[in-house]
């Protein structure tokens, strides 16, 4: 299962920086596949893993803002193998026979 999220803060300042940098390294701690887009972040996983790393990102920004907005998009295919974050890319570039801005 492929899923995009974005946690953003409400309240705390026009910039999300500092919260984006926390909310990576907790990302990053959870072992999971993952692409960072300017936009959000897309993890690859299963139900339970992906959903619990997203509920711990959202906790960790509760924690600091009194109002958050988290965003979640899922691609979920079941019998694919594991690996689609990189081979759905893959299989764009194969077809447009050059590869791709990352």
């Amino acid at each position: 299962m492929l899923v995009e999220f974005t946690v953003m803060p409400v309240g705390t300042g026009e910039s999300l920086g500092d919260a984006v940098s926390e909310i990576m390294k907790i990302i990053d701690e959870s072992g999971l596949p993952y692409r960072v887009n300017p936009m959000g972040t897309v993890v690859e996983g299963n139900w339970e893993d992906v959903m619990a790393l997203i509920r711990k990102c959202h906790d960790h920004v509760a924690s600091k803002a009194p109002r958050i907005i988290t965003g979640i998009k899922i691609d979920d295919r079941p019998g694919k193998p594991m690996d689609r974050i990189v081979e759905k890319v893959k299989t764009l570039e194969r077809r447009l026979g050059r590869e791709l801005k990352k």
